[in-house]
């Protein structure tokens, strides 16, 4: 396995690299592979206390792992820089842990994820999520030849290695160029060390309660976090459940919302400028002015009680505010 030499990208700064999408139903991409909580002097409730570290170093992760110039001239881009902050999990079935490098020298320009899922994984768990890749209708997947194999697309890989589901994913490239991107994964992920199960923000436990309800059992899971942006993400995750709450960014709320509003199956919730639960799927929707969507997701979707969902969105709204 190589490692390599990360000291200038450390500067003067203390800040830590965080370093995964699913088959089918996705969040906005969310937390590190290194578990550290992004608000370390806040301490989560006894009855959620993490099992992660206070300190990781920045080797410890899959992004500052991978060989740059490799990564660099393989997808043709002009620059490949760490992103220091931690992005969110990927929830969904499966949910990952990921990293990003940035591929260009533009704060919002393309990206590089790369992902581990939360969970332990068989071949059963790889079939799983092609099945649902493949129910998107969305680019056809190929199989490949990567770890103990998996599939892909001009846009990712997702294989399966030592009992875990990896996924490298980014802009629009070829397949083959990101079974070169998979591979240089597969040999830089022994040894990375094995997130807690419980990555908290205390700001999230106002919602757990509530979440247990939803998803009838407490979570085996947590992964709370934080977008570009500053809004809170919270997330709990079992085998069989995912339910996560966050924050979108929009030009246009109003305009964003309107569908939801005229749908058959939405019911009007008193909470933000307007709010609706979508009695068929749980799925939340609440608006909070002109420019921010708040949303509250349970997967497998149609799995969550319309009144749980609810209940939730009273328990975490003020999150948003």
């Amino acid at each position: 396995m190589r490692t390599r030499s990360v000291v200038a990208l450390l500067g003067s700064t203390a800040l830590l690299a965080g370093c995964g999408g699913p088959g089918g139903e996705t969040a906005p991409s969310v937390p590190p592979l290194v578990s550290i909580s992004t608000t370390p002097t806040e301490t989560p409730t006894p009855s959620a206390t993490p099992s992660t570290p206070p300190t990781a170093k920045v080797a410890e992760t899959l992004c500052v792992r991978m060989d740059q110039t490799l990564v660099q001239t393989t997808l043709g881009v002009p620059v490949v820089q760490i992103q220091l902050k931690p992005p969110p999990a990927e929830f969904g079935f499966p949910t990952y842990d990921v990293c990003q490098l940035g591929l260009s020298t533009s704060p919002t320009g393309p990206v590089l994820r790369v992902g581990t899922s939360v969970m332990p994984a068989t071949p059963a768990d790889l079939a799983a999520a092609r099945k649902a890749y493949d129910a998107t209708k969305g680019e056809p997947a190929k199989p490949v030849t990567v770890g103990q194999g998996g599939f892909g697309t001009s846009r990712f890989v997702v294989f399966l290695l030592d009992g875990k589901l990896r996924k490298v994913s980014g802009p629009a490239a070829t397949l083959a160029k990101y079974v070169v991107l998979a591979n240089e994964v597969a040999q830089q992920a022994d040894g990375l060390p094995e997130p807690g199960p419980l990555i908290t923000r205390p700001e999230c436990e106002r919602g757990t309660p509530a979440a247990a309800k939803v998803m009838g059992a407490e979570a085996a899971l947590r992964r709370d976090g934080q977008t570009d942006v500053g809004d809170i993400v919270c997330g709990w995750i079992t085998k069989t459940r995912v339910l996560y709450t966050t924050a979108r960014r929009v030009a246009d709320a109003e305009a964003v919302i309107a569908p939801t509003r005229k749908a058959a199956t939405s019911l009007s919730i008193p909470l933000g400028d307007e709010g609706y639960v979508d009695t068929a799927t749980g799925r939340t929707l609440i608006r909070v002015g002109t420019g921010k969507i708040v949303e509250l997701v349970p997967l497998p979707a149609g799995t969550a009680d319309k009144d749980d969902m609810v209940k939730l969105a009273l328990a975490t709204s003020s999150l948003y505010r």
